[in-house]
């Protein structure tokens, strides 16, 4: 017996595969139900140990040297309005003295939120 491979024989024979005839159907895999708890509690320590190196990294490698450009700052006293003079100081001076990210002061309370 000679078999021929025609067109439309493997359009029929696709067609019985996508359609699922003479196929068995399996009963699903139920699954077993897992416990969070011990995975987020693993996930939080080690965040902690990983994170805490960041928040205490030097920003800035030439603090409190000759050659540190972050000491030098601006002050702008506002005319005749009250106001207290606004100056760069603010933020660069954490940084020229050596501190990390938790020492800026917009960032450093936001770095409190993360363990370590």
């Amino acid at each position: 017996m000679v078999l021929k491979k025609s067109g439309a024989g493997l359009a029929v024979l696709g067609a019985a595969m996508l359609l699922g005839a003479g196929t068995a159907h399996a009963e699903p895999a139920h699954l077993q139900q897992t416990d969070v708890a011990p995975a987020v509690g693993g996930l939080t320590g080690a965040l902690g140990y990983g994170v805490a190196p960041v928040k205490d990294l030097r920003l800035d490698p030439f603090a409190q040297s000759s050659a540190d450009v972050l000491n030098n700052g601006v002050a702008v006293q506002p005319d005749n309005s009250g106001l207290a003079p606004v100056s760069t100081t603010s933020v660069t001076g954490p940084l020229s003295n050596g501190g990390g990210a938790k020492d800026l002061p917009a960032v450093g309370p936001l770095l409190g939120v993360l363990p370590g």
